[in-house]
């Protein structure tokens, strides 16, 4: 087969396997198409820290986090000269003055090159280009050799200092001022999510579920977790095919779109209300439009859509649709308070922990004697044990013993799973990881209500779609890695992939999915 002229890469941000079963009868635009091309309803975010930057790392590199070193959105580095020991996974640490909410944004800490840097440095004149809604969602899915990456940065799109800002992304800034300029009045609530539109408490007043989107004048958070937003990145990313005339030239080029909305709007009203509803069959009609953009070029152009994550609902929610298990986690998990708890027994009076309410990374203070380290460590390590909220926790001794897991991603166990996504000096000491539909965020009340990052099936299986204009269809129900997207790609366009061995397989999209001969 004749390779395709571009490649387009789209990431839908926390879009589950199990919303697009939800939804996908009801897409009539861009999601529909792809439906008639190969469809991997069971794909899969193998490994245990389901955030956006470890999934994002492993869509076009073909390594799991264990090798592209991206093993959260932040993790701790106790070691680093300044005050803020937190590392955002996107960023440049060593300049002067930064902090991981006050970075700059870098592509240092991925480990691994993309296949766009591949195809790159195979033939020069591939055009590499990245888009998205988030910074790392562009750096993780354009790498290190790019030739436009840009992404949203509460204001504006933009890039690495000292890059001109073409003529396209300046009009694209120009038009999303004046959309956020301007009220939004409420959306149409098609018929299929008027079951979905109903009101449920989180507290505090607070109610999520019958939200359509309404939005004041200027109200820039409101726009971020709104259909407008993947609307004004898709539209990007059309203009820069448009102006660059990507897939004219000699060789195949190649676009990665970070589609973000679906997360902001995941953890801003839940997964399973009027809002997310509304998002999905805004996003279905987004990108039916970019495709008819694509049409009418001419080009031959390849599509692969999954995501770097899925996600779970509110608690609040899942309680009265039958699931008795749904509970926030208590603040008694967070180890600055299992910190204190330590110190005091021990009678430390510096602090012991760091991290965030786990899943994930726990991270044992490195000016102890090795000896109290040791102590502090099994402390925390039977605290959290015992906790009834907390299924696992493994020392990262434990799982740098773990061998690499192997075969359908189903069947690993949790440790197998946090495997996946240990790098030694990146990743915590312990690894505590809650029990299902624990949901990390004790109080919804004063910011996000959902989240993701769990080691289960709900945060790991997502979609992945193929297509091209004259791909038999076909639907391949097993579970497959999104690992194995880069490698499938790669045999598209006859690119040999040098190098370490990648965790992901060829997948023969002409043939139901089999195994690349």
């Amino acid at each position: 087969m004749t390779p395709p002229k571009l490649i387009v890469v789209i990431s839908v941000d926390q879009f589950s396997a199990d919303l697009f079963g939800e939804y996908r009868s009801s897409f009539t635009g861009g999601l529909a198409r792809l439906q008639r091309g190969g469809v991997f309803s069971s794909g899969y975010q193998s490994h245990a820290a389901t955030e956006t930057c470890p999934g994002h790392s492993t869509i076009l590199t073909g390594f799991r986090p264990e090798h592209t070193g991206i093993i959260a959105n932040n993790w701790t580095d106790l070691s680093v000269a300044r005050a803020d020991k937190q590392m955002y996974c996107a960023e440049d640490e060593t300049v002067p003055g930064s902090t991981s909410s006050n970075y700059t944004v870098s592509d240092k800490h991925l480990l691994v090159p993309t296949l766009g840097e591949r195809m790159k440095a195979a033939i020069p004149a591939t055009r590499v280009v990245s888009v998205a809604g988030k910074d790392r969602a562009a750096v993780m899915m354009g790498g290190h050799n790019v030739d436009e990456l840009w992404w949203w940065n509460g204001k504006a799109f933009v890039s690495y200092a000292g890059r001109a800002t073409p003529a396209v992304v300046a009009r694209a800034n120009a038009a999303t001022a004046a959309n956020i300029a301007a009220p939004q009045a409420a959306l149409e609530v098609p018929d299929i999510c008027k079951p979905h539109d109903r009101a449920t408490s989180v507290g505090g007043g607070k109610s999520v579920g019958d939200g359509h989107f309404e939005r004041a004048a200027g109200n820039v958070s409101a726009f971020r977790a709104s259909p407008a937003f993947d609307g004004a990145i898709v539209a990007l990313a059309a203009g820069l095919v448009q102006d660059m005339k990507l897939g004219t030239g000699p060789t195949t080029d190649i676009i990665a779109i970070g589609a973000s909305a679906t997360d902001y709007i995941g953890h801003t009203y839940g997964t399973e209300g009027a809002e997310m509803c509304i998002q999905l069959q805004q996003l279905d009609a987004t990108l039916g439009s970019f495709f008819s953009v694509l049409d009418t070029t001419g080009v031959d152009y390849a599509v692969v859509l999954t995501a770097d994550h899925g996600g779970n609902d509110i608690p609040e929610r899942e309680v009265s649709a039958g699931l008795p298990d749904a509970q926030r986690a208590k603040v008694e998990l967070a180890p600055s308070v299992v910190g204190k708890q330590i110190m005091a027994k021990r009678a430390i009076t510096t602090p012991v922990l760091f991290g965030d309410i786990p899943n994930g990374d726990v991270y044992v203070a490195r000016d102890l004697t090795p000896a109290l380290r040791k102590t502090v460590t099994a402390d925390a390590l039977a605290y959290y044990k015992a906790n009834p909220q907390v299924a696992a926790v493994f020392t990262g001794a434990q799982l740098a013993a773990t061998p690499a897991p192997k075969g359908d991603p189903v069947k690993w166990t949790i440790a197998q799973r946090a495997r996946a996504s240990y790098y030694p000096g990146r990743s915590g000491d312990l690894l505590v990881y809650l029990k299902p539909r624990v949901t990390p965020i004790p109080d919804p009340t004063r910011g996000y209500v959902a989240t993701h990052g769990s080691p289960y099936d709900y945060d790991r299986r997502v979609p992945i779609l193929f297509w091209r204009k004259g791909m038999a269809g076909f639907e391949h129900r097993g579970s497959i890695e999104t690992v194995d997207i880069m490698p499938t790609l790669a045999r598209q366009i006859g690119l040999r992939i040098t190098g370490a061995k990648i965790d992901g397989k060829c997948l023969d999209v002409t043939k139901a999915g089999a195994v690349c001969q």
